[in-house]
């Protein structure tokens, strides 16, 4: 069996949108490790129906998807959650076929809706690790969500209520989708770094490796 703890080589970050998942890619990026982008592979499956209307980048996809109650979303919001599944399926086929080097795979906030098979075959070839915002900072991802929207799957979570502004609905919805998603995420991983730990700017690379290691280590 793996030693997961002494050698994770294979890191899948999951979590809510603005948790940190491309930030520490990145870092790790800068390290040497090679990445795996999800959000620019859905970006380029998409890309053909993001040229349509003009859109372009991540931020792109979340325009071309539209707000959740606008009339062409739950399209869009269908499109979007085939393509990240297309996006899924290759990562793990590429993950399979890379000789043993460290890797690290950035995946999207609504991963946990890639369907069971695809999961499990996630937590069998990766270290999955969960960047887990608390309840205090649900308020910094909403107004990240509102400042600079990313592709966001509510899958019915946003309701809103008559005379409702849809920055209203947002605030009162966004934290009843983290709720609802925590589960999954904590179902799916090996081990969970909570975000407040992590914006210590003295946090390199090597450390918030070593942080999952020592999870690791006591799970064993």
């Amino acid at each position: 069996m793996e030693n997961r703890a002494a050698s994770p080589l294979r890191l899948a970050l999951v979590g809510m949108s603005g948790a940190g998942k491309t930030f520490w890619t990145k870092q790790l990026a800068a390290a040497g490790w090679e990445a795996i982008s999800c959000d620019d592979g859905i970006e380029q499956k998409l890309a053909p129906r993001l040229g349509q209307g003009g859109h372009a980048g991540i931020n792109g996809v979340a325009a071309w998807m539209g707000w959740p109650d606008s009339p062409n979303y739950a399209e869009r919001e269908a499109q979007y959650l085939e393509a990240e599944i297309h996006t899924l399926q290759k990562a793990l086929e590429d993950v399979t076929k890379t000789a043993e080097r460290p890797l690290v795979l950035d995946t999207t906030g609504s991963v946990i809706y890639a369907g069971t098979n695809l999961l499990l075959h996630l937590r069998r070839r990766m270290t999955v690790v969960y960047l887990a915002a608390s309840a205090d900072e649900q308020q910094l991802l909403i107004e990240r969500y509102l400042s600079d929207p990313k592709p966001v799957l509510w899958r019915g979570a946003f309701q809103p209520k008559k005379g409702e502004a849809p920055r209203e609905t947002v605030a009162r919805c966004y934290p009843m989708l983290m709720a609802a998603r925590r589960q999954s995420y904590e179902a799916l991983a090996h081990c969970t770094l909570q975000v407040a730990q992590l914006r210590d700017t003295r946090l390199t690379a090597e450390l918030f490796l070593a942080k999952i290691r020592g999870q690791l280590e006591r799970k064993r």
